[in-house]
């Protein structure tokens, strides 16, 4: 059984909202698997994703429940406002778990907790690079107790990076999937996508990823003809670094979304008005370029890119490091290019996640 359905929040301050909302019931019990997309309001291929995928989605072949929020931040999508709701200035994924009394993105984010979160077995937050970020597809989890079922999910959808972020010392929190985890709830974000763009190749990776969690989650039958096929590589990755510019300009990148680099290497330049560099930015350590600010206009303190670093190799036996193990399925917890020396004072801010 599908359900369609327009959520309206009781809260005085979000009384305009309407957030679509589509839940499937199999005829076999199940998980209960909540997805999310449209958290930030221009990543618009992971919202043409989930919403095309759970059209099609034969609920006669499912065990469990789908809850699919495919829109969760209108008004943000509406004005074209990328990273931030409009209402308040305020980044809806740093808001999490939210407040009931708080912002309107505070109170949007405590309504999203409360009405959806709660009861999940699993959860997949859908992203994309925003208006003005490229990216190379990866999924992102959180060091918690449910760690080694959110990295499950990261492997099961497919992409080709998978990046657990240290929970100590964390520069950027509020997540939506870092709140869930915190509720031992198993949860990843899915990147794909970007520069408010809908291709066919990153609508693609989010349906494929999102079929091949409920195979996981023993949702849907998953013989050898059902499932789809495995990605030929998911590399893991322990360290999540953003690197800033420290002065206004125009940005120019050397190495893109997906380029392997070296510590040291060349990543791009910030330039004055008249072409003279202001800063070079360079890798401070081996990683690889996840994403990376699309526009030529920074200001300071601005995001240039991300890097992921500290990759995890498996040994002879496939496993990856120490205490390596496979787990049981989620249950519901209420149930190389050359090396560039910068010039003295000229190296971005850096901040992990």
């Amino acid at each position: 059984m599908i359900v369609r359905e327009i959520v309206k929040p009781p809260s005085h301050v979000l009384r305009d909202l309407e957030i679509p909302l589509v839940t499937a019931r199999g005829h076999r019990p199940g998980p209960t698997l909540t997805l999310l997309a449209g958290i930030h309001g221009c990543e618009y291929a992971p919202m043409a994703a989930l919403r095309g995928w759970m059209r099609k989605l034969d609920t006669d072949r499912l065990s469990g429940t789908v809850r699919a929020v495919l829109l969760a931040n209108p008004t943000a999508f509406r004005a074209r406002t990328p990273f931030v709701t409009p209402e308040d200035g305020r980044n809806l994924n740093r808001c999490f778990p939210g407040d009931a009394h708080g912002s309107h993105s505070e109170q949007l984010a405590d309504f999203l907790y409360r009405e959806f979160f709660r009861g999940s077995d699993a959860l997949v937050d859908l992203h994309a690079g925003d208006l003005v970020e490229a990216l190379t597809p990866f999924t992102l989890y959180e060091e918690s107790p449910v760690a080694e079922e959110s990295r499950e999910l990261a492997v099961a959808y497919g992409l080709p990076f998978a990046i657990r972020q240290a929970r100590a010392g964390a520069t950027v929190t509020g997540s939506a999937f870092g709140a869930a985890t915190r509720a031992a709830i198993p949860a990843i974000i899915a990147e794909a996508g970007g520069c408010g763009l809908v291709t066919a190749e990153a609508v693609r990776a989010h349906t494929t990823g999102l079929t091949r969690v409920l195979h996981h989650l023993d949702m849907l039958p998953s013989g050898p003809s059902e499932a789809p096929s495995a990605p030929a590589e998911v590399r893991h990755m322990t360290r999540f670094t953003w690197l800033h510019t420290p002065a206004t300009g125009w940005w120019e990148p050397a190495a893109g979304p997906g380029r392997e680099v070296r510590t040291g290497a060349h990543l791009g330049s910030v330039l004055d008005p008249f072409g003279d560099e202001l800063r070079m930015i360079t890798a401070p350590e081996d990683g690889v370029v996840v994403f990376q600010t699309s526009s030529p206009a920074v200001e300071a303190d601005g995001l240039l890119l991300a890097l992921a670093g500290g990759e995890i190799r498996p040994d002879r036996t496939g496993r990856r490091g120490p205490g390596a193990r496979v787990s049981s399925k989620p249950g519901n917890p209420s149930h190389r290019p050359p090396a560039r020396t910068p010039a003295p004072g000229s190296r971005s801010r850096i901040r992990h996640r």
